[in-house]
Parts: structure tokens; sequence; C-alpha cells
């Protein structure tokens, strides 16, 4: 089974404001509510490409019963801890001239909502997958992501770490199977401006030393790039498309990397299947589905 954990998900209000102005009343021209979160995006598009997975997370008030809701009508499971004070957070996103994004602060996660999930999380089984992405509520420990990789250590896991700085650096103790920053995040982690493919590998290969089974790198526009674990180099350009939406994107890639390794347990493909979804979501308004991910992974086999 494959499992993601969001820890501060959202509902995404996503509205386009013509002529945005500050200080006077706008109007929107359209609107729509998505179910946010990176971990949510991860199980969302995994549903699409036909692999069952189970959210888990926290949510409450209104919102997080909406989230739970719109996740049903996805055909997402889910097993959230319901905390008992605030509402999970509403991010808006005003789609104007400029683009503008505020962002919820979402709920307090007590100590015994975490006691509640580490319960959860030792009911995983050997070879079942965990997806950790994105960011720690600031109220809690930054050390929350290896807090969770520490009590699963004897577990015999594949653990995905799709996060940014220290929080994904401090976690390649636990040898997770997959860590995905983008060219630029890596960048930042081995101080060095990436220019070349070269130049990538190499700053892959040094995360690889500290403990990363596999490297897989988004690189936007120029395509993706993967040191496996078996010290192979794949690189594969961006497949042609329109982009219109890159939200949720890189989410998309993990989502699919999972799906192509579950399928034929081929790296190659895995990266191929993983830059085809989150090209798809790339060149869409919503999420990739399944036939779009398929439309542009045949680039890869004409």
């Amino acid at each position: 089974m494959i499992y993601t954990i969001t820890f501060n998900p959202a509902l995404d209000y996503i509205i386009n404001v013509p002529g945005y102005t500050e200080g006077v009343v706008n109007r929107t021209s359209k609107e729509k509510i998505l179910a946010g979160g990176k971990g949510i995006n991860v199980s969302t598009v995994l549903k699409n490409l036909g692999y069952e997975n189970k959210a888990l997370g926290f949510i409450s008030g209104f919102t997080g019963q909406m989230l739970v809701g719109m996740l049903d009508e996805l055909g997402v499971l889910s097993d959230f801890i319901t905390l008992s004070e605030g509402f999970t957070r509403i991010n808006v996103k005003i789609k104007a001239d400029v683009e503008t994004e505020i962002n919820g602060q979402g709920p307090d996660i007590t100590d015994g909502a975490i006691a509640k999930l580490f319960k959860k999380l030792e009911a995983l089984n050997d070879n079942d997958i965990l997806v950790l992405a994105g960011s720690i509520p600031n109220t809690l420990p930054a050390t929350m992501y290896c807090n969770i990789m520490e009590r699963l250590k004897d577990k015999n896991l594949k653990i995905v770490v799709d996060a940014t700085g220290s929080l994904l650096t401090d976690t390649l103790k636990y040898k997770p199977f997959l860590i995905k920053p983008n060219n630029f995040e890596l960048g930042e982690i081995v101080g060095k401006d990436l220019k070349t493919d070269d130049e990538i590998a190499a700053a892959a290969r040094t995360l690889q030393s500290m403990g990363a089974r596999n490297v897989l790198v988004s690189m936007g526009g120029k395509g993706a790039m993967l040191l496996s674990e078996d010290n192979k180099v794949y690189r594969y350009e961006a497949p042609v498309g329109n982009v219109v939406n890159t939200t949720g994107s890189g989410d998309s890639m993990v989502a699919g990397f999972i799906a192509g390794y579950l399928e034929k347990g081929d790296y190659d493909y895995a990266l191929k299947i993983g830059l085809s979804a989150g090209s798809a979501s790339a060149f869409s308004q919503n999420l990739a589905t399944g036939e779009e991910v398929r439309t542009v992974l045949a680039q890869f086999e004409s």
C-alpha cells in the first residue's frame, strides 16, 4: 500500500481577477476550489494512474470535512486525524497580471494528535511506500520527518521525501528510497550554481553519498534527471506541450515515478512516467488524469 502524509493540507481557492487593484473592490471572472497539499496532490495523481493509496494527515473544522468530501469524490482514500480546534486552512491564489498567493496558517497540531499519527504509521507493513511531502507547520519540530523515519527504521519501507533544505538533508541518514529536489534546491544544498548536466549529476551524487538511494532532479522546462541506486544516470528533456499551470507538477512527477516503478521495477521507465505526469499536470488546469499522462508518455515511445 502507498501512504502519503500532508501535515498542513488546504483548500486552494483559485480566483481569476482581471485588472486586480489593491484598495478597491475587485470581482472575479472565474473561481474554483481544489484539495491542496503536496501529499494530497501525490495521492490524487497516483489514484488517477490506477494506484490505490491512502492520504494521512490532520484536518479540522468544516473546511477539513469539505476536504475529505472532495477526496472522496476523486476516489482517494483518506485516514486523517481530526483536530478538536481550528480549521483546515484556505489558501487564496489570485490569478491576475501579477499572481498573488495568501496561504492560511492552519490549526495547531497537538502532541496527542502526533501520537495518533505514529500509531497509524506503526501499522504499516514491509514493502509499503510512504511519501513525506512538503513543509512542516511551525507548530511542529523541524525534526518531524526524522522522528517518523526513526520510528519506522526497523520496517522494510520505501520512503520518499520531497522537501527542501535541512528538512530534506537531515533525513538522508535514514536512506530514503527516493528524494526529489529541483535543480535550484539541489544547488542550494551543495552551495553551487548548477549550470550543466555534469554539475547536476555530481551534486545528486553528493546527496546519494549522504544516504539517498535514488535522486530525482526536476529541471522545469529542461526535463529531469535520475541518479539511480545502481549508479546510473538517466536524463530526458521535457515533453513538448503548452504550459498553463505548474502548481502540483513536481508532486505529479513523484506520483508518476512511484507508479512507473511499481509497474515495471525499471528506473528508466519510472523516470519517463514521472516526467510525463509532471508535464501533463503542467499542460492542464488541474492535476493530470491517467489518460493525459499516457498521451504525454507517447512522446517517449514514438
